[in-house]
């Protein structure tokens, strides 16, 4: 059996396919009870009950909206580009997907360990933005492109902030290969000497999903409901569960990043015999709380406030911290190829 799953074409591709699944059946399911978790949270933060009748607790709600969305009809704008009016959500979803091929879940647990796997992270989550300018200008409503002129420009102006804190990091680590990063992070987790990075990261990760307080793409006091406010059916739910999985994925790369990845805290013998990918979880579903805390508690930006913090505040702060970082390498000889 083992030598025909990795010595044989079908058997390798069978292999890529179930560990394929073996990610992304519990990647959904984690997507469908994110949005009950961040329903409960919030009522819980204004004294509601949240979801609490279909099944117990409520815990069925998410199959119930599902199945919804399904019953719905498609509605397509009669002065839309039909054929990109419906890849606009589908390639949101895709590419929320094809990210996870390079996380490893836990030591040597990744479909594709990669040597530039930040790399590839990189430009998948560049990519997202044209599944929402497709979206907006497909739409043919002055509405709907607002919301995707807004968020390409709020995706791009994060993405700079971004990118000096992952190199930054990889300073620190001499690898582009994200098992490597979490292996670096053994004595200490990158969050405590890097700390101002680890802020920037997050809430640069806040403006990169469009979420709340950056949630301007889709302001409903605006302009209505940005980018899918035509959308209806299974085309604004693929939006839907795009938007929460790569709330999932900037979680897991903020976990994987600074927090020790699959790692137990501090390396301490009551929590070691715990699995990796349960300490994985754990973090994961630690900045989510914050990621609904964010949301129950500031109000949104103005466009000219995002922007401002955007260039005028994350950008110096983390060039500056990356030529101090570079600076401390070198003087204290701490390079990792050094």
């Amino acid at each position: 059996m083992y030598d025909f799953f990795h010595n044989t074409d079908i058997g390798i591709v069978l292999l890529t396919f179930i560990e394929a699944l073996a990610l992304l059946v519990p990647l959904l399911i984690g997507v469908a009870y994110l949005t009950y978790a961040e329903r409960k949270v919030l009522a819980a933060m204004q004294l509601r009950k949240g979801p609490n009748v279909v099944g117990p607790f409520g815990l069925a709600q998410p199959f119930a909206d599902a199945l919804k969305m399904l019953m719905k009809e498609t509605i397509i704008p009669s002065g839309s580009n039909r054929l990109l009016f419906l890849m606009g959500p589908m390639l949101t979803f895709m590419l929320a997907m094809l990210a996870w091929a390079v996380i490893p879940v836990n030591d040597g647990w990744a479909i594709a360990d990669i040597n530039v796997g930040i790399l590839y992270l990189f430009a998948i989550s560049s990519l997202g933005v044209y599944g929402i300018i497709i979206a907006g200008w497909a739409s043919n409503s002055k509405y709907a492109f607002l919301g995707a002129l807004r968020s390409a420009a709020q995706m791009v102006s994060y993405e700079v902030s971004m990118g000096f804190v992952l190199v930054t990091v990889l300073l620190c680590v001499g690898s582009l290969n994200l098992t490597d990063i979490v292996r670096a992070q053994q004595t200490v987790w990158f969050c405590i000497p890097l700390f101002p990075m680890f802020v920037v990261f997050f809430i640069s990760t806040l403006a990169e999903t469009n979420r709340s307080p950056f949630d301007l793409p889709e302001g409903e006091s605006e302009i209505v409901a940005g980018f899918f406010v035509e959308y209806s059916s299974m085309s604004f739910a693929l939006f839907f569960l795009g938007e929460y999985a790569n709330m999932i994925l900037m979680s897991a790369l903020t976990t994987i990043l600074f927090l020790g990845g699959w790692l137990a805290p501090f390396n301490m013998e009551p929590f070691t015999w715990i699995p990796g990918v349960v300490w994985f979880v754990l973090k994961i579903c630690v900045v989510l709380f914050f990621f609904l805390w964010t949301r129950a508690t500031f109000p949104r930006y103005r466009y000219d406030q995002l922007m401002r913090l955007g260039w005028k505040v994350f950008l110096p702060l983390s060039l500056i911290w990356l030529v101090l970082t570079a600076g401390a390498l070198m003087a204290f000889g701490w390079l990792p190829n050094a």
